[in-house]
């Protein structure tokens, strides 16, 4: 009720952009309700972009979009003046898939897990970090993991990192290639490997995720996205997660489980990490990157025994890459329940956020189709052959970033078999709630302007 009294006086004007809201002891006073409500009704508004919060200058309304950034909602292909590419800061609807709402950040919980574990922290903290990782957040995403993805490991096994390239980067130097990779996947995973002199054999996928039934003979380790396939949404079968660790077994290899996306599944509880299956044979790759955000640059590596010594020999005898005050931070955030609270309500918004694409596609679109599983921070948004360029093109010209399912697709695809696909992959997480719909009507407008010239 709260939300929504306060969601609704700052969209018809009644609260003015700067407007300082009062205090919560005040208003809950005031209402007649607890002062945990009016601090959870302040904080949601502050991830949905209705409010901003400053330490010093309280809880304040946030500045409206200009009419640069309210878009032309036209289906003429006129668009936003001086446009740039997808992907370009100058465009003012950010649909690029990946990035988290930066707004969504929930600094009141980091900064009380922040406050504890300095408190806490032994003079050690402040020296020089050992190339593990700090303890303290070891145990912690040890117990984590197997309560919330069913990983069997001890902290002993865990290696922090700075994120899931980094982690590439350190096997890279302990497992030789070539690597087998999935048909779709990052550019930048495929480019690192190949400074590093790994080979990369593309699998191709389907919707059951990928064809581990087609893996090359010669491959020694096989990276995956076993949760949600990245780009195109497929989970792994479990006939196939079973027959990939059987493959690891036989042969020697490694699985390399890159576990995007995998707190975030809408239709029901996430399925677990294929690590379960063969802790001796995978390696589990997570980050914070999605859950919370990119700049913390605190990731993990869950591995087999086998390969512990190699990745921290091969990271060095000292930790130059994740503050040892954030780990800690981190490890009370887990141990406190709070990261758990924040991963269910960014699941909530980001699961509305998908069934709004969804439902504004089926209405004013109907000629494309939304693919994958509900999950994670992007869905792809299949296009009639052919049509892919022309669409990304005119999203930017509607002002809206978004890419090109082609972007992902490995070079090589074509001798996996796998079958080109034109599709955009569009990123619901990034628009503050207020700027959302003007993202949906923009791109709308764009995929119409392209599919009535369209040769049918």
């Amino acid at each position: 009720m709260l939300i929504g009294a306060l969601r609704e006086a700052v969209r018809s004007g009644r609260l003015a952009p700067g407007t300082r809201l009062p205090p919560y002891r005040s208003l809950a006073a005031d209402l007649g309700v607890a002062r945990n409500t009016v601090a959870d009704a302040y904080g949601e508004l502050v991830a949905e972009g209705w409010l901003t919060s400053r330490q010093g200058s309280g809880t304040r309304v946030a500045s409206r979009p200009t009419a640069t950034e309210a878009g032309t909602g036209t289906e003429t292909d006129t668009g936003v003046e001086g446009a740039g590419p997808a992907g370009s800061a100058s465009l003012p609807y950010d649909l690029v898939q990946g990035k988290p709402d930066p707004a969504a950040f929930p600094r009141t919980a980091w900064l009380a897990s922040a406050r504890r574990a300095l408190t806490a922290a032994p003079h050690e903290v402040f020296g020089i970090g050992a190339p593990r990782g700090r303890v303290e957040l070891r145990r912690e995403l040890a117990a984590y993991l197997a309560r919330v993805r069913g990983v069997r490991t001890r902290p002993d096994r865990i290696v922090i990192c700075s994120g899931a390239a980094h982690a590439l980067r350190l096997l890279t130097r302990v497992l030789p290639g070539p690597w087998a990779m999935e048909a779709y996947g990052l550019p930048f995973h495929r480019a690192l490997l190949g400074e590093a002199g790994i080979g990369t054999l593309p699998v191709a996928v389907d919707e059951d995720g990928a064809r581990v039934d087609r893996l090359p003979g010669e491959a020694r380790a096989v990276l995956l996205t076993p949760a949600h396939q990245f780009p195109t949404g497929g989970p792994l079968h479990p006939e196939r997660r079973a027959a990939v660790a059987a493959w690891a077994a036989a042969t020697g290899g490694f699985v390399l489980e890159d576990d995007y996306d995998g707190e975030f599944r809408y239709d029901r509880r996430p399925v677990g990490a294929l690590q379960g299956l063969g802790p001796e044979r995978t390696v589990l790759i997570g980050s914070v990157s999605k859950s919370l955000s990119p700049t913390l640059r605190i990731g993990w590596m869950v591995l087999p025994a086998a390969l512990v010594d190699g990745v921290v020999a091969a990271k060095g005898e000292r930790e130059p890459y994740s503050s040892a005050t954030e780990q800690l931070t981190l490890a009370d955030l887990l141990a406190s329940g709070a990261y758990d609270r924040h991963v269910r309500r960014m699941r909530q918004r980001h699961r509305r956020r998908r069934d709004r694409l969804v439902e504004v596609l089926a209405a004013r679109v109907p000629e494309v189709g939304v693919t994958g599983i509900a999950a994670g921070l992007h869905a792809v948004v299949d296009l009639p052959a052919g049509t892919e360029d022309a669409a990304v093109a005119a999203a930017a010209r509607h002002g809206v970033a978004v890419e090109g399912l082609s972007g992902y697709r490995h070079p090589d695809h074509g001798s996996a078999g796998a079958v080109p696909q034109d599709g955009l992959v569009v990123g619901y997480a990034t628009p503050s709630e207020r700027l959302y719909e003007g993202a949906l009507d923009a791109l709308c407008s764009a995929l119409r302007s392209v599919l009535r010239s369209a040769p049918r």
